[in-house]
């Protein structure tokens, strides 16, 4: 059943990476796959419990006196429904709960127009200048959104001001690399950070540590790109597409506007903070922030009496322009990684890498380097499953003391996976949700990003990850 396991898993993943072709959303292939493993795992447990997971075993059936009379079948199956998959479901529910609450907090200060503060201070035409301007703008706007929303933003800014498609196909390529190297320093820039954030492995430590390496990784590409690009773009822009919410921006005053904008990117930003002062999830602190922008949102609202009510965004509407199909995703996702986590797979796998590669920098390179290929989510949750977070002040009594200390709290094995999970997705069009969405919005092919870009976006990772290292050998 290991291997039926493995199989499903691996066949799950290839329908993914086909999602365009077979013309079936990666979400239900997700949750299939999550749910099968599950499924298959509850009748493997009696097998493989004793030999993965025996002190939470033990521990849950001293501390259940009803069971210790039942065969062990059963004492298994209770281990697994009652403590492994509701300790699953609990820490997926953290990740789920703050994603819902940013992008909630995002789409409310788009639907307002908060975003064209940034977009209409975009006046130069000179091709390469622009080039340079979106690269920075981009880079800075991933590390406190998410990435996918960075990269839509900055699409339709280029529509605007660019009306030669191949052309617009390289700035939007740039702005793809910019999203996933900005989203990498920032422990709220990118989904897999922010798993990472929420397990604890790493902190806001990560800025300083990863600033550096990820802007080489965005500046080195558009270093090269700029020599594509010649002259300046006529003073043409391309028609605007109506916008759904066109009439309510009309009635929004420039104030209202910059207020939803401050006030949704402070929530964003002091997010870290929250977690710090209070210690409590993440997700506490971004829905609290929901909660009051629900309500400026609705004062707001009440003093626009000459609007329409048909017309105002309310938070009760704006939530059902949130993309549950992207959180189904990760649900299915992150209940397949906790499967084989529980059968004692990523185990294994983590056994089998240290042995082949010959430290962690290999090691979070080559994840980096299969990122490009495979979802960037399901290879970070695989890795915190395979490399637990360990107790800083038991790594003295480990066997590898040195080897281990790569493992504890903003150790260099999660900084380093940070940031190649993160930017190492820019190497195939495929590689990210920044580069899929991309993709869908101006109809670039797989050949022409491969041909194009994919050796750019590799030297400015393979770079930046040199940056890092050479930050730790000297510091």
């Amino acid at each position: 059943m290991i291997y039926a396991m493995i199989l499903i898993f691996v066949a799950g993943y290839v329908f993914i990476a086909m999602e365009h072709t077979i013309k079936v959303n990666k979400a239900s292939v997700a949750l299939l796959i999550g749910t099968l493993l599950w499924i298959i795992y509850v009748y493997l447990a009696p097998g493989t419990v004793l030999n993965v997971s025996p002190d939470a075993f033990n521990h849950y059936i001293d501390s259940h006196a009803d069971l210790q009379h039942h065969s062990f079948a059963v004492q298994v199956r209770h281990f697994v429904i009652d403590h492994q998959i509701l300790e699953s479901i609990g820490d997926i529910a953290e990740m789920l709960f703050f994603l819902l609450a940013a992008m909630t907090i995002v789409e409310l200060i788009d639907v307002h127009g908060g975003f064209t503060y940034i977009t209409e201070r975009i006046t130069t035409r000179k091709k390469r200048r622009l080039l340079w301007l979106i690269g920075f703008i981009t880079f800075f706007m991933s590390a406190v959104l998410d990435n996918l929303t960075t990269t839509i933003v900055m699409i339709m800014l280029t529509r605007r001001i660019i009306r030669e498609p191949r052309e617009r196909w390289l700035f939007g390529s740039i702005i793809v690399i910019a999203a996933n190297s900005g989203g990498a320093w920032s422990p709220i820039g990118d989904v897999t950070t922010i798993m990472l954030w929420v397990k604890g492995n790493i902190s806001a430590a990560i800025i300083p540590q990863l600033f550096l390496p990820s802007l080489v990784s965005m500046v080195i590409p558009v270093f090269i790109a700029q020599f594509l690009l010649r002259g300046s773009i006529k003073d043409e822009t391309a028609q605007e597409e109506e916008r759904e919410n066109a009439e309510l921006l009309l009635h929004m005053q420039k104030k209202d506007r910059l207020g939803i904008l401050i006030f949704g990117v402070s929530i964003l930003v002091l997010s870290p903070v929250f977690k710090a002062i209070t210690h409590l999830p993440p997700f506490i602190g971004l829905l609290l922030g929901v909660s009051l922008l629900w309500i400026y949102t609705e004062i707001l609202y009440n003093h626009k009496n000459q609007l329409s009510e048909s017309l105002k965004l309310r938070v009760s509407k704006v939530l059902g322009r949130i993309d549950f199909s992207t959180l189904m995703f990760f649900l299915g996702i992150l209940l397949a990684v906790d499967a084989l986590q529980s059968a004692g797979i990523l185990q294994q796998a983590s056994t089998f890498m240290a042995q082949h590669l010959p430290n962690v920098y290999a090691q979070a390179y080559t994840i980096g380097l299969l990122s490009a290929v495979v979802d960037n989510v399901p290879l970070v949750a695989a890795s915190i499953g395979m490399y637990p977070v360990v107790d800083a002040a038991a790594v003295s009594s480990m066997g590898n003391p040195a080897f281990m200390q790569n493992f504890v709290e903003d150790g260099i094995f999660w900084h380093f996976l940070a940031y190649c999970a993160g930017v190492g997705g820019s190497i195939l069009i495929i590689g990210s949700a920044a580069g899929v969405v991309f993709m869908g919005l101006e109809k670039v092919s797989f050949g022409w990003y491969l041909k194009r870009i994919s050796l750019i976006a590799f030297i400015g990772y393979t770079l930046g990850a040199g940056v890092y290292i050479l930050q730790k050998a000297v510091f």
